[in-house]
Order: structure tokens, then C-alpha cells, then sequence
């Protein structure tokens, strides 16, 4: 089983996101949210919108990937670099929460 810990901080339009994935080995990630980079379902996002957000992302990544081979540090626009699903998937899933 997978836990994903997330916890953010900073105010409308930023947040720094601290997230501890707890599976076979545990992994501390750093992810950066700029009001850019949420899905239009999360217009006039809170924090607790955007802990979701990343909760949901690091989902869609823990299918994809190991949580070892999750960047340690990174912005959330760059996820869909690596997954051009990533927008599709992430805007689907946030609005069925």
C-alpha cells in the first residue's frame, strides 16, 4: 500500500507543496503550483484544492513510475512534458472528486 502526504503552503496564485510518498521506500518531493498550472475546474483555487490537485498528480504518477523515479524537485506544468495525457487525465480526475 501507498500513502501520499501532501502538504502546501503560499497564498492565491503559488504554493510550495511538500509531499512524502510512504510505499517500499518513502521519497520526499518538493512541487511548485502556479494559478497557471491548475486544471479550469479549480478556478479561485484554496489550498485544500491544490493539496488535492498534487495528491492527484502524484496518483497519476505512481501508475506510471515508481515514487523512486518521481523528480525530487519540480514544477507542476513540467509533468506534462513527460505524460502529454497529464491535463486530459489530471482535469478528469479532479472534477470527479
Amino acid at each position: 500500500m501507498t500513502d501520499i502526504l501532501v502538504a502546501c503552503v503560499g497564498e492565491d496564485g503559488s504554493w510550495t507543496c511538500s509531499v512524502r510518498v510512504v510505499a517500499d521506500h518513502a521519497t520526499e518531493h518538493e512541487v511548485v503550483v502556479d494559478e497557471i498550472d491548475l486544471p479550469p475546474s479549480l478556478d479561485g483555487a484554496d489550498l485544500e484544492d491544490v493539496e488535492r490537485l498534487v495528491r492527484s498528480t502524484f496518483e497519476f504518477l505512481l501508475e506510471r513510475e515508481s515514487n523512486e523515479a518521481i523528480l525530487r524537485r519540480f514544477e507542476l506544468a513540467v509533468v506534462e512534458r513527460y505524460y502529454p495525457d497529464y491535463p486530459t487525465e489530471i482535469a478528469r480526475r479532479v472534477a470527479a472528486a
